[in-house]
Parts: C-alpha cells; structure tokens; sequence
C-alpha cells in the first residue's frame, strides 16, 4: 500500500466525510474504568496475571 495523497483541509474533509455519509464530528470519549475488583470476583490471592490450565491437551513443539 502506498500513500497517493494527503488531505489536510479541514473542509475538504467535512465535505468528504458528509458524501461517503459518515459523521463529522468525533465520538464523545467515555470516562475511564478502574481496574477490575478482584476480591469481589473471588479471586482473592489469586494470581491476576496467571492464565488458567486449558481444558484440552495440546501439543507445543514446533514442526520443521
């Protein structure tokens, strides 16, 4: 893929924007989230990075 032009004005894109139908103005940005509550999921010392043991055996060696 290759860049064959640059749109920098700013109504050169309003008006590409509004012929292709989507919308102008940005979207409305969500407050931000607190990590997740551990305790209250029941993980208490758990380790939160650990990944759980699958449910299905498999095979990790790399065919050549």
């Amino acid at each position: 893929m290759r860049i064959i032009a640059f749109i920098d004005e700013g109504e050169a894109i309003r008006k590409i924007l509004q012929h292709l139908g989507e919308p102008i103005a940005p979207p409305k940005l969500a407050p931000a989230r607190g990590p997740p509550l551990w305790e209250a999921a029941g993980q208490g010392d758990a380790d939160p990075l650990a990944q759980p043991i699958p449910e299905v055996e498999f095979d990790q060696r790399i065919a050549w």
